[in-house]
């Protein structure tokens, strides 16, 4: 602030001299017009799109509330005028310094009669600049006013009119928080600037010399600035705009947060790490897009209200490039959650996750796509128990392909190809490829082949593009990608390309996936395109994600709150969104199949006792066959098996019971059977009963001749008497043993 020299003790004249020279200094330090205009921070940070299109406006400066900076030809013709009028009618003819302005304030002041201020707009410009010309709360000192009017005639000097009224219009507060005219044009009356009629615009002059004054009395102010816009013989109606005065300064400030892309904006903007939050940001998302997803999301959780389903996301990449198309977080005024930004949030995968283990296991040629998986009930022994998973309908298909398999999201021959490969190594496998898990492998246990961690929707939809460009990684882009190339800067080699291509075809396969979706799906599109569902334990998550030749969509459908969903499958959930936005991308848009990598070979085969119908399948080189049949150790397990109790079962005696009273049932498929406890015959037939002895146990059923058939373990614990003769209605001892959730 420049000292007042006045309290020194010199003579008048070196302190005016001296006055002058330093108040001159700081004028001509004044900054030009372009140096203003690149200075200005909005309080919001615009999100454009890839074409510059606005799609959402976010607040990023809590303490002010500044808009963009507005054109002088884009702000009202009437806002411009009435400026002018109110503030400094001969705007247009002085130097900065209206002196007659001036004079009359001081001949008023010798009378003491209220006049007008002599501040022009150029001054009260030159005071927005500079701070040792601003005026403090008790106004501003006579060194402070000589400053600001030497400053003024510099920045006349210096600036065009056009450029000083811009400034001023884009700096000048008004109301409260509200600082320059783009802020008080959408925050009282909800439009651009431009758009302001004469009323408006007297409303919004009159705030300048009385920013916080009551409704009446800015009205009153408004009327005489809108008569001076009029002509003096007119006639305004002050009454209608003491109302429209009224209403307009009753509103606090637009929203914080508007537009389309509300979770988007938040991330783009978080990202600018280390930096002032930017005016605005450009951002590879396609308005068209955004808005369609957004639209589609919303009119099919409408027609899902009645199951209990509140909560969606999607989101678009492009396989090139990596580039964020669309990312639509949350299903707006439809969810109790808004906030919540579903493509980054973590939801348990379901089904989703089977390709990336398909893949795993036909690259470790552990299987091909024509090899021969049993669809049956398992029974798999963990550290935490038996682990029994589920088809989603409960049902067995039998012996299929792994096509099949795939195709139809059948869990059991997963789980059975996740042993295979083993969880810890599959787990590695999803890293690779993007989806992130917070526990090991192990942790996780068979299950993670049905999906039993938590992923992210961004995360999985990228992994999906991996598999689309062929095996190749690269991290998701929320901002323009200066490389659109899979195999440029950043990309590498995950999953092998000949493992990518035979998922890819198997999901492509309308035929492949018949037994669970039927062939005339919504998955079945018009053009060419992958895409796998999934459902999570109790309904809680539905997914849908598959790509084309160019895009990669996906999309989940369920409740933030984690709450079970009503009967939603994957192709009554997220599938049918799927599709919209899929048919959106390719309406003028052609998608073909991918040509098939180097190192692959397709052959006619074949598949013994008509299991599946022969076809073309491909295979890596030197994994292919002609025939699939099942083994002999097969054939005869599904002639005779144990099929309950389960291997591995714990039985635990009640202690509330007599232990000769209660009994363990035993089951198999097959004929004429023989039933053997540790070595010893017990029973013969297709059931069996048995008084249970603490301990381990092996039990088996052997055909006629003795052969042993087929083989399960259990133990029974708790206090147990003697073997004797079992009584029909003997209540059996309690089992303890786990299942998996179906999932789909």
């Amino acid at each position: 602030m420049t000292r007042d020299p006045s309290a020194s003790g010199w003579p008048k004249p070196a302190i005016t001299a001296v006055l002058l020279t330093v108040l001159s200094a700081a004028a001509h330090a004044l900054p030009t017009f372009d140096e203003v205009k690149r200075a200005h921070q909005p309080s919001d940070t615009v999100i454009l799109d890839r074409q510059g299109e606005v799609i959402h406006r976010l607040r990023t400066d809590a303490t002010i509330r500044r808009g963009q900076w507005i054109a002088l030809s884009d702000i009202s013709p009437a806002l411009r005028q009435a400026m002018v009028l109110s503030e400094d009618k001969r705007f247009h003819e002085h130097s900065g310094v209206d002196w007659r302005a001036v004079s009359s304030a001081a001949w008023g002041n010798l009378w003491n009669h209220k006049t007008r201020g002599a501040s022009t707009i150029t001054m009260q410009l030159a005071g927005l600049l500079e701070d040792d010309w601003r005026a403090a709360p008790g106004g501003r000192h006579a060194a402070q006013k000589l400053g600001q009017a030497v400053a003024a005639q510099v920045l006349d000097r210096r600036w065009r009119k056009d450029q000083i009224l811009e400034a001023y219009l884009n700096l000048v507060p008004l109301r409260g928080e509200l600082a320059g005219i783009d802020a008080v044009s959408r925050t009282m009356f909800g439009k651009a600037a431009h758009g302001l009629d004469e009323q408006e615009a007297a409303i919004a002059a009159a705030l300048v010399r009385a920013p916080n004054a009551k409704p009446r009395l800015v009205a009153q102010r408004a009327c005489g600035v809108l008569r001076a816009m009029r002509g003096t013989d007119a006639k305004p109606d002050c009454e209608t705009l003491d109302v429209i005065a009224t209403s307009a300064l009753q509103r606090r400030a637009f929203e914080p947060d508007e537009g389309i892309a509300p979770h988007f904006a938040r991330r783009a903007v978080a990202q600018q790490t280390g930096k002032p939050p930017a005016p605005s940001l450009r951002t590879p998302l396609r308005a068209d897009l955004q808005r369609f997803a957004s639209q589609s999301l919303q009119q099919h959780l409408r027609e899902l209200r009645r199951r209990n389903v509140e909560d969606g996301a999607v989101v678009v990449l492009d396989n090139a490039s990596g580039e964020v198309l669309a990312w639509v977080g949350s299903s707006g005024e439809l969810s109790g959650a808004a906030q919540v930004d579903g493509v980054t949030a973590r939801r348990q995968a379901g089904s989703t996750l089977k390709p990336f283990l398909y893949a795993q296991a036909i690259v470790e040629r552990r299987v091909t796509a024509a090899s021969l998986l049993e669809d049956s009930p398992a029974h798999l022994a963990t550290a935490s128990g038996l682990y029994v998973p589920q088809n989603y309908d409960r049902q067995f298909k039998g012996w299929v392909s792994v096509r099949t398999a795939l195709g139809a999201s059948l869990n059991v021959p997963a789980v059975r190809t996740g042993v295979q490969v083993s969880p810890e190594s599959f787990a590695r496998q999803l890293r690779n490829a993007g989806v992130s898990l917070r526990e090991s492998g192990d942790f996780y246990g068979y299950s993670l082949a049905l999906g039993s961690a938590e992923v992210t929707l961004l995360d999985l939809t990228n992994g999906y593009r991996t598999l689309a460009n062929g095996g190749r990684f690269s991290e998701p882009g929320t901002m323009p990608s200066p490389q659109p190339s899979p195999r440029g800067r950043g990309s590498k080699a995950v999953i092998d390309a000949r493992a990518a291509f035979i998922v890819s075809d198997i999901l492509s396969d309308p035929n492949a996936r018949a037994r669970t979706f039927g062939t005339d799906s919504l998955l079945a599109t018009r053009f060419w395109s992958a895409v796998k569902t999934g459902t999570s334990k109790d309904m809680r998550d539905n997914w849908a994600v598959g790509w084309s030749q160019r895009y990669t969509v996906g999309v989940w459908v369920g409740n933030a709150s984690g709450a079970a969903m009503h009967d939603v499958s994957g192709t009554s959930g997220a599938a049918p969104i799927w599709a919209s936005v899929m048919a959106f991308l390719h309406a003028r848009e052609p998608s073909r199949a991918p040509s098939p990598p180097a190192g692959l070979t397709r052959a006619w085969v074949q598949f013994a006792d008509r299991l599946e119908a022969s076809r073309d399948e491909w295979f890596i080189d030197g994994t292919q066959q002609a025939i699939f049949a099942m083994a002999p150790a097969q054939q005869r397990n599904i002639a005779a098996r144990i099929t309950a109790p389960a291997n591995g079962t714990i039985v635990a005696l009640d202690p509330d019971i007599p232990p000769n009273r209660q009994r363990l049932q035993f089951s198999a498929a097959g004929d004429k059977l023989r039933w053997l406890i540790d070595g010893k015959e017990v029973a013969r037939g297709r059931q069996a009963q048995w008084l249970p002895w603490p301990g381990r146990h092996k039990v088996q059923i052997a055909g006629e001749r003795g052969e042993v058939l087929d083989e399960i373990r259990i133990e029974v614990r708790g206090a147990g008497v003697r073997p004797v003769v079992m009584n029909k209605f003997s209540p059996p001892p309690k089992i303890l043993q786990s299942a998996a959730p179906p999932v789909r």
